[in-house]
């Protein structure tokens, strides 16, 4: 009888097996670490972009349905795009795709900008805000291109055992540096806005807006990858995913998000226009209000990313799924600043922020790592087309609906917190948790208090900012 011998491996051979293995994970960390920098200024020059973008389109004399469909059909093509960007991972690689699509998007607010000076000139007046839309669709297009190769990259790069803490961390530091930076353009609005001139601060915050791109793109050369390996039968058909949703626990999970997103954006678009126009509130306090929201995210990070690791992306989904139907309810009882302020919008910040945490985690816990890209892509197709549906009803209701026992913009929140709250009740007991957990003994979180942790925080950030004379909140 013959005996194979198994190869034996010379002592240079498993040295350089390890050295190779230490410098990959050594590449990792680093680009873990760029990751952060490049997101801080991306994440600025897409949180000024998403935050203004309805206040410019409002000063542009966009109308209700407008504002509507500028979100909707964003919505929309920026999935439709992701398609096309799964696509190009087959002959280009990740890195180069997302460098190029981040270019091009800063390039974008050069003819964005310039429609303020075409208002100022009172040229092609009614068009703009059509015109607004084109390009921001040409804008959208572009980053959805981006977004497969990009999550795909990311999943590569981050252990699983750490990718809660990591993107906790992560999601923490940029989100920091939109708040600055939406922050910051809230006071150059309000500045020039006194001086009448509101059209020149928003050129100058979307110029900020594509230096901060450019920048990003600068960090994201340095960013190492991994060879990203295809197989032929890797590739499956959208029409094929989508009949393969009822059957499958990833399926359910992608309905789920794609429905929550739909009842979402009924009234999605219209909370800057209620603050904005139906409360007559400043840039400023506009701004506040929107970044309490931002900064209860960032303080409930890191206990949100600890609980995935430990417990589960279902078990965080179940939790805030009882809060996210809250936000927009809570906006009816009162339009005190205050109110406003550390009631449905710090508790909007605490569920979002483990929303989207665990949203994000259970696809990288249930997806293929070479099907990471294609069928993020699929996701959120079927979310873009979710929103695009909700804002466009949203958008026909807050145009044409005639009521008179209550603000309609506020009858249209109370119908999403309704859609949240029945969407939620379907679906969230139907789907099942991936990885291994622990399970969760009882008291153990009684000693957390995030609510509180967060409206202290907002209190000491009001204070600061009233303090250096930056704002002024209305009694």
């Amino acid at each position: 009888m013959d005996i194979k011998e198994e190869p034996i491996l010379s002592p240079e051979t498993e040295e350089r097996k390890v050295l190779k293995k230490i410098d990959i994970k050594l590449k990792k960390q680093k680009a873990m670490k760029h990751s952060i920098k490049e997101g801080s200024f991306s994440a600025a020059g897409f949180g000024i972009g998403n935050s203004y973008m309805a206040p410019y389109a409002l000063a542009l004399k966009a109308n209700n349905f407008q504002i509507g469909f500028l979100t909707s059909f964003m919505s929309l093509l920026a999935p439709l795009a992701q398609l096309y960007g799964s696509k190009l991972m087959e002959k280009f690689t990740r890195k180069k795709i997302i460098i190029f699509a981040v270019l091009i998007q800063a390039l974008m607010w050069i003819p964005i900008i310039s429609l303020s000076f075409l208002f100022s000139k009172n040229i092609y007046l009614e068009y703009l805000p059509i015109i607004l839309i084109a390009f921001y669709a040409i804008y959208a297009l572009i980053g959805g291109i981006a977004s497969p190769p990009w999550f795909s990259l990311m999943g590569d790069i981050i252990p699983e055992k750490i990718r809660g803490r990591y993107f906790s961390k992560r999601n923490r530091i940029t989100g920091t540096a939109a708040l600055i930076a939406v922050l910051v353009a809230g006071l150059i609005l309000d500045y020039f806005k006194t001086k009448g001139l509101v059209l020149i601060g928003f050129a100058i915050i979307f110029f900020i807006a594509s230096i901060s791109r450019l920048i990003s793109a600068a960090f994201f050369v340095k960013h190492y990858e991994p060879k990203l390996k295809l197989h032929k039968n890797y590739y499956i058909s959208f029409l094929r995913f989508v009949k393969n949703i009822p059957k499958e626990n990833f399926g359910k999970f992608v309905l789920y998000v794609s429905l929550m997103h739909f009842v979402v954006a009924i009234a999605g678009p219209f909370f800057a226009v209620y603050m904005l126009k139906d409360l007559g509130l400043s840039y400023s306090t506009f701004i506040l209000i929107t970044l309490s929201s931002t900064l209860a995210t960032l303080i409930v990070y890191p206990l949100w990313g600890r609980f995935t690791d430990d417990y589960g992306n279902i078990e965080l989904i179940k939790i805030v799924s009882v809060l996210i139907p809250l936000v927009p309810i809570l906006w009816i009882f009162s339009s005190n600043i205050y109110y406003l302020i550390f009631v449905p919008q710090v508790i909007g910040g605490i569920a979002w922020a483990g929303f989207m945490l665990a949203a994000t985690n259970f696809i990288y816990d249930s997806v293929p790592q070479e099907r990471r890209g294609l069928f993020v892509a699929y996701y959120n197709v079927l979310i873009g087309i979710g929103i695009f549906l909700g804002a466009g009803i949203g958008g026909i209701l807050a145009q044409f609906l005639t009521i008179t026992f209550m603000n309609k913009l506020l009858f249209i929140f109370l119908i999403s917190g309704i859609g949240r709250a029945v969407v939620s009740l379907i679906f969230t007991h139907q789907i099942k948790e991936v990885k291994k957990t622990k399970q969760i003994r009882r008291g153990k979180f009684k000693d957390i208090r995030p609510i509180q942790e967060v409206a202290n925080e907002v209190v000491a950030v009001e204070r600061s900012l009233k303090r250096h004379g930056w704002i002024h909140i209305p009694k």
